[in-house]
């Protein structure tokens, strides 16, 4: 079931608080009948029990009349010129209101899903919306990402409510189904991010997202273990981050250099001090040495390589070459990593 960035009351609570007013009607109805049931008369000639106010009140409300029970006093008539027609009338908006207002929000939205789906390339599939997953989104937004083309495929009730409280189009299911996925329309994306809890249910998803794409979409995966990153690569992750390995690093970094992890977490931070950014080689910059530019060089990107500036190696920069630079966070060129 996809589920897109929309506020609005749900059908079934909508018929039910309808329900519950026609109901409402009803009991006025039969109580105002009750009250002022001498002034009626049946067939029968015995007066209205309250069954028969019950009765009377069902089938005038709903305009099916059968006239075996009439008011005969005038007080009883004054009361249906002025309070049962009335009910009559709004009884039967209440209903035929209902009904037009479930059929209504059906064709809207499968109206809204079909613009959706044809608005949808190039767009990020992000499988998985717990606290990995909603970094990720957090940082895809951060680098100017529209929300537009961000998708999410959760099994979680709980996860598909706050994707879509946060504006993001969601996807109810588990993204291990080949059904799922192609609702997403896996084939025409740009990226799938796989940040599940479980390493097994990543395996699946990047094996699944494979078969569907024959290996034409990037798929970046995390996974708890980091004897399973292996796995990950060999069953068609592009790039695979071992969070408990990571996470590890840093604790290590914290004990044995404090300051370093100051560093990482500022480049990691967005919104303050520094940040990493990526971006083209200039025309200018072809045949320099990465470390005689005025941008604080770290590492160049050649043909989907990554070539560290470290040591006495000179290196110089080629056409085509993407260089990987930190910049002050509130700097508005690049693109931050």
């Amino acid at each position: 079931m996809i589920h897109l960035p929309l506020v609005r009351q749900g059908p079934l609570r909508a018929l039910a608080v309808r329900v519950a007013l026609a109901v409402l009607l009803v009991l006025v109805t039969v109580l105002i009948i009750y009250v002022d049931r001498h002034g009626y008369r049946d067939i029968n000639g015995d007066g209205l029990s309250l069954l028969d106010c019950f009765y009377y009140a069902v089938v005038t409300l709903s305009t099916t009349g059968y006239g075996d029970i009439t008011p005969v006093a005038p007080g009883a008539r004054l009361v249906n010129v002025l309070l049962i027609t009335p009910a009559r009338v709004l009884f039967l908006i209440i209903l035929v209101g209902t009904t037009l207002e479930v059929l209504t929000d059906q064709y809207r939205n499968s109206l809204r899903i079909g613009r959706w789906r044809r608005k949808l390339k190039d767009h990020v599939i992000v499988c998985g919306y717990g606290t990995k997953g909603r970094a990720a989104v957090a940082a895809l937004l951060e680098n100017g990402y529209d929300k537009s083309r961000i998708v999410v495929v959760e099994n979680r009730e709980a996860g598909i409510r706050q994707a879509a409280a946060n504006g993001l189009a969601a996807i109810e299911g588990n993204a291990t189904r080949s059904a799922i996925l192609n609702q997403a329309d896996v084939k025409n994306c740009k990226a799938v991010i796989i940040a599940t809890d479980s390493d097994e249910a990543s395996v699946l998803i990047t094996l699944t997202v494979r078969q569907l794409t024959a290996g034409q979409v990037r798929i970046i995966a995390a996974v708890r273990e980091q004897e399973n990153a292996a796995l990950l690569k060999q069953s068609g992750a592009h790039h695979v981050i071992v969070s408990s390995a990571t996470a590890g690093r840093l604790l290590g970094l914290t004990t044995t250099a404090p300051p370093l992890i100051d560093v990482v977490e500022d480049l990691l931070t967005p919104g303050q001090g520094m940040a990493l950014a990526m971006r083209s080689a200039e025309r200018s910059e072809v045949g320099q040495n990465p470390r005689e530019l005025v941008t604080l060089v770290v590492a160049l990107i050649r043909r989907g390589k990554v070539l560290p500036l470290g040591g006495e190696q000179a290196m110089s920069i080629e056409t085509g070459d993407m260089l990987v630079y930190i910049r002050a966070d509130d700097s508005s060129v690049g693109v931050t990593v």
